[in-house]
């Protein structure tokens, strides 16, 4: 890890520079895809399926037996875990429901704002090198409590197509309706679309690869709506001489060990704590199966000592971490002052793998500095809000005129007369 003393401001922005590709070379590839996809359907799936997973499909769902075999193979003590975490996210969405908001703006007229569910939402889980069946929680247990009608889940097959059984397990436990054998790019295409096989989803939700990433955005240009532009984790710990020098380096490593583009950053006021965990990084990390891919992750992270708690805090709202760890002795200030952060973590006792699996937070978050203006998934991701009116005769009285001369202003006269035709009827 690079360790930097008190970079300058104007250096801020290349100094907390993100280790992503090019944005153009990856949307040409993905565009091509998509393309491909919108006009063949499940044959170009197939190949693509084949070309990125080496994997030869026939049929993408997977059936109900799959998912019954599938139960048999998760262990119990597992199975008792998931159960755990599923209960304490289904209590913090839940608690986010809120009730109808009826107004009277003016005498007769009555205004009010209710909450949809989005009818139709595909869930896109990455496999591969780590099968975050979490994600799964994270992404179908609100879906569920929204009450959207279809919610489907792509993931990548492995070896001979088959899926991991704690993904299947996890799914069907949540209330997933159909699941498919489909990853990367072509997922997103396929639920962006619709296939043969494939729904067209109306939302997309989960985390990728820069990928999986662009894939999203370029859904957007069909139509289909995101949860956020969610890509390689990442995470920045601020701590100080009362935190746990072996406590931290674990943290930055839980990310780390996500893939070889994420990021972590350590921000600290002590000199001798950035010393203590670069030391227990280097131990830790000889130990963990993912040993290669932390590395390179580490390789681009970095150690960042500022001298004041105002700078860095400063420094922290410009990097807009996804995920934020505090173990400062003076924590209420990082808490009041932080803007800027998709999840924060507070105190020697909260790793972030707790909000990745059991607190009950979410853990689908804004990444590569988006957390300046999107929120985490919540249940309201699931759900859209309509509003409504009803006014009556005194209520356009009320406001009637105010509408007409509004209207006659922008030039608008149909909209003038809408109402004037109203008024003179009550004449």
């Amino acid at each position: 890890m690079k360790t930097l003393y008190n970079p300058e401001r104007e250096t801020w922005r290349s100094v907390l520079k993100r280790p992503t590709k090019s944005l153009a070379d990856i949307e040409k590839i993905v565009t091509t895809i998509f393309e491909e996809i919108e006009l063949g359907g499940d044959e170009v799936l197939k190949e693509y399926t084949e070309k990125f997973d080496n994997v030869a499909v026939d049929d993408f769902s997977i059936s109900k037996s799959e998912i019954e075999k599938a139960e048999n193979l998760v262990p119990l003590e597992l199975k008792a875990a998931i159960q755990l975490a599923k209960n304490n996210i289904e209590k913090f969405h839940k608690a986010q429901k809120t009730d109808k908001i009826v107004v009277e703006t003016t005498t007769g007229v009555r205004c009010w704002q209710e909450k949809k569910p989005i009818q139709k939402v595909g869930l896109y889980i990455p496999g591969g090198t780590a099968p975050l069946f979490s994600t799964i929680l994270m992404l179908a247990v609100p879906a569920t409590i929204a009450e959207c009608k279809e919610i489907i889940l792509c993931t990548p097959p492995y070896d001979k197509g088959s899926i991991h059984p704690a993904i299947l397990y996890t799914a069907n436990l949540c209330g997933v309706t159909k699941i498919f054998r489909i990853g990367g790019i072509q997922a997103i295409a396929a639920m962006t679309f619709g296939t043969e096989s494939v729904p067209q989803a109306y939302k997309i939700f989960g985390p990728g690869n820069q990928y999986v990433t662009v894939a999203k955005q370029i859904a957007t240009k069909h139509g289909v709506a995101i949860d956020m532009p969610a890509g390689p984790s990442e995470l920045l710990v601020v701590a100080d001489d009362t935190a746990n020098a072996a406590f931290v380096a674990s943290d930055l490593l839980s990310q780390a060990e996500h893939g070889d583009d994420s990021q972590v950053i350590l921000v600290s006021t002590s000199k001798e704590l950035l010393a203590a965990v670069e030391k227990e990084v280097a131990a830790q990390i000889k130990k963990l199966p993912r040993k290669e891919i932390a590395q390179k992750a580490i390789d681009n992270s970095k150690l960042i000592y500022m001298e004041d708690e105002a700078t860095a805090i400063d420094l922290i709202n410009e990097y807009a971490p996804e995920h934020f760890i505090v173990c400062m002795e003076n924590e209420t200030y990082f808490i009041d002052n932080i803007e800027n952060a998709g999840s924060v973590f507070i105190g020697n006792f909260t790793p972030e793998s707790a909000g990745d699996y059991a607190s009950g937070t979410n853990h689908t978050l804004p990444t590569n500095g988006y957390a300046k203006q999107y929120s985490g998934v919540n249940l309201d991701s699931f759900m859209k809000t309509i509003t409504f009116q009803k006014i009556t005769e005194k209520g356009i009285q009320k406001i009637g005129n105010a509408i007409e001369l509004m209207a006659e202003a922008e030039g608008l006269q149909a909209h003038k007369n809408a109402v004037s035709l109203r008024l003179d009827s009550l004449k």
